[in-house]
């Protein structure tokens, strides 16, 4: 067993915010601050892919046209009370939320996160994980392209419960964006 008095003090959202911005690429989970591992090109593509398929159909008011009714972002801070996460995607349901939410740190919980795993998958599969569900985040998506897999959670009180699993070649209807099909191995750069 480890030592209580020799373990590091806990990170605060003042240490977190002490970093400079431009040099800012960390999330501070469970008072630790943890650099966000770089990006793969697979990762990358894949973020931009999945934005892609999303945004057209819901990054907009619904009398527009389509489904719409979504503010989608990549890469925000967003805190979680004493934490905060940089999703790969964040969504906020505009009828919830009146403006798209604004600032270095933004202060409203997203309604849907999604993550792409890469070199640290424990962050993602884990304890951020935990953090989302702690602060009733309602979907939750964990996109592997090592793997092209697409895993959506709904939030329940006795933690997230997965709803759909689906992979390469599969077409689905993933909630909360469950008004349109997507093909998953589209979420991977595949040809249709």
């Amino acid at each position: 067993m480890s030592d209580p008095a020799k373990r590091a003090p806990r990170a605060t959202i003042a240490d977190f915010l002490g970093i400079p911005e431009e040099q800012r690429f960390h999330e501070l989970i469970g008072g630790e601050i943890v650099e966000k591992a770089a990006p793969s090109a697979e990762h990358g593509a894949t973020q931009l892919l999945i934005g892609g398929t999303l945004l057209g159909p819901f990054g907009r008011n619904p009398p527009s046209g389509g489904p719409g009714g979504w503010w989608l972002v990549t890469e925000v801070e967003v805190r979680f009370g004493d934490e905060i996460c940089r999703p790969d995607i964040a969504g906020w349901r505009r009828a919830s939320v009146a403006e798209r939410p604004r600032g270095t740190v933004v202060d409203v919980i997203p309604h849907w996160i999604c993550e792409v795993l890469s070199q640290d998958k424990r962050n993602d599969l884990v304890r951020k994980k935990h953090t989302y569900h702690r602060h009733h985040v309602d979907h939750y998506w964990i996109v592997d392209p090592e793997q092209g897999t697409l895993a959506v959670y709904r939030w329940h009180v006795d933690g997230y419960l997965e709803v759909l699993v689906a992979e390469r070649g599969q077409t689905v209807r993933a909630e909360p964006f469950d008004a349109i099909e997507i093909a998953v191995g589209g979420l991977f750069g595949d040809e249709p």
